[in-house]
Formats: C-alpha cells, sequence, structure tokens
C-alpha cells in the first residue's frame, strides 16, 4: 500500500505523521453526521488536515477517492498540498487543472512525489512538520 511507502521513506525524519486508514475501521458504518463513530472519524480527520504542515494526497488508479477529491478542494488554499495523481485515476485532468490553478506540486507517480516529499521535509528539518496521509 502506499501509505506504508511514504511512512517508511520518512521513517527517519522528526516529523508526525497522520494516517486516517484505520485497520478495524467499518465501511458499512453508517455515514451521517448523528452517528457517533463516524462523526468521530471525520472530525479527527479533518482537525488534522488542518494542523499539519504538509498535506500529501495520493488519487490512485482505479479509484474514485471521492473524499480525497473534497478534501483536495476544501484544502487547495492552504499552501500546503502535495499531489500524486498517475494515470489511470478517472478524474487526473480535474486533479491536474485544479493543482496548477493553485501551485500545488503535482506528480504523476508515486516514486517521484515520495522522493519530492522527503527531500522537502529533510531540508526542512522541522519537527513540527507534520505530513497527512
Amino acid at each position: 500500500m502506499w501509505q506504508k511507502d511514504l511512512v517508511e521513506a520518512l521513517a527517519d525524519l522528526p516529523i508526525t505523521i497522520y494516517n486516517p486508514r484505520r485497520d478495524n475501521w467499518n465501511a458499512n458504518l453508517e455515514q451521517r453526521a448523528s452517528n457517533p463513530k463516524f462523526n468521530y472519524q471525520v472530525n479527527w480527520e479533518m482537525n488534522r488536515l488542518e494542523a499539519a504542515d504538509t498535506i500529501f494526497m495520493y488519487f490512485a488508479p482505479g479509484t474514485y477517492s471521492p473524499i480525497t477529491l473534497l478534501e483536495l478542494g476544501a484544502f487547495m488554499d492552504s499552501g500546503k498540498m502535495i499531489v500524486c495523481c498517475p494515470d489511470g485515476f478517472y478524474r487526473k485532468g480535474n486533479v491536474e487543472i485544479v493543482c496548477q490553478r493553485n501551485d500545488i506540486p503535482f506528480y504523476h507517480d508515486l516514486p517521484s512525489a515520495i522522493e519530492k516529499i522527503t527531500a522537502m521535509l529533510t531540508l526542512a528539518g522541522n519537527a513540527a512538520e507534520k505530513p497527512v496521509i
């Protein structure tokens, strides 16, 4: 999984990584604001996106990623985005144009994106840097 590759690449840096993926997440959970478990998870994710210094988004080929698209729209003006969207993502053109219009670093492949974010955070050398995966 791409998250594991990124975490391994960043493992030696003095940073905090917020990863919203949960092994025990119930995908059939009722998705309503009134559902306490769902509400908690969504708010946890949004709070971490707001608190992060760097937000990394990956649009995996063959997926739809509606929440990632929503979050891209919500944080496109933040100045803290890095986006990777390879060929095969069904809305790659839309993602690429949003990134161009908002000066968001955009990568077509995961190895290039991981190399860039690793170099960027290494140069920053700041323990307060918090990429969001």
